[in-house]
């Protein structure tokens, strides 16, 4: 089922701009299209078109309880120049007392496990519930993000959340997503413009060297696929 319903998106919106794809998909789906916005670059681009739209999708961010200022400082900005509600989840209270009272507060450099445990807490358990009961998740994923992402299509059924992913910026490149934040004065995390360019928890994210991959500043004390489990890709 999930198969040919990702199929018949593909067909039915090959010819849509964005703007026209995420119209089209907020009146097929009413009230259950949702997109989650950690207020990075790629998330500003979709937050913008969907707020000079006025197009009635639901947007939402998770906050770890980790975060930089400076993504909080951007989160204020965009709900001022937008107009419009962010709805937050937080991680549950005793799942992260509970993590923090048995392994303390710097767990996650330990192992991958611990890591990915911090990130579950977080990060996953949150986003299942934000997704539950929603037909359409709308994410900022770009193919040249890392490996792992290159070989994603602009519909895709994502087994582990059972639901259907958007990814609108797909085919676009990072100086097509900065060229587009500039020319619509679009609010941006002052961090990317010191070497930050996938900014997640703040323990977990660097600033990245000339040269590196794009996801070298998550979790880089470690050597693995850096995904936190929002993304199976």
């Amino acid at each position: 089922m999930s198969t040919s319903v990702v199929a018949s998106l593909l067909e039915k919106t090959k010819d849509f701009s964005i703007e026209e794809t995420l119209a089209f998909l907020a009146n097929e789906y009413p009230n259950q299209v949702v997109f989650s916005t950690s207020f990075g670059q790629e998330d500003q681009v979709i937050t913008d078109l969907i707020g000079q739209n006025q197009l009635p999708i639901t947007v939402f961010t998770l906050d770890t309880g980790r975060l930089f200022q400076e993504t909080y400082d951007v989160f204020h900005k965009t709900v001022k120049k937008y107009k419009t509600e962010i709805k937050t989840y937080f991680p549950e209270t005793a799942a992260v007392e509970s993590l923090l009272n048995e392994k303390g507060p710097n767990s996650f450099y330990s192992s991958v496990e611990n890591r990915k445990e911090c990130c579950f807490i977080r990060k996953v358990a949150p986003l299942t519930k934000a997704l539950q009961g929603n037909a359409i998740w709308i994410t900022g994923l770009r193919a040249e993000q890392s490996e792992n992402r290159s070989d994603l299509n602009f519909f895709e059924y994502d087994a582990h959340f059972d639901i259907i992913k958007f990814n609108p910026l797909l085919k676009w490149t990072l100086q097509e997503v900065e060229e587009y934040l500039e020319k619509n004065n679009v609010p941006q995390n002052t961090l990317h413009k010191k070497g930050f360019v996938s900014i997640g928890c703040a323990p977990c994210t660097r600033a990245i060297l000339p040269g590196e991959d794009i996801r070298a500043g998550r979790w880089s004390w470690e050597s693995s696929h850096k995904e936190c489990g929002l993304h199976q890709k």
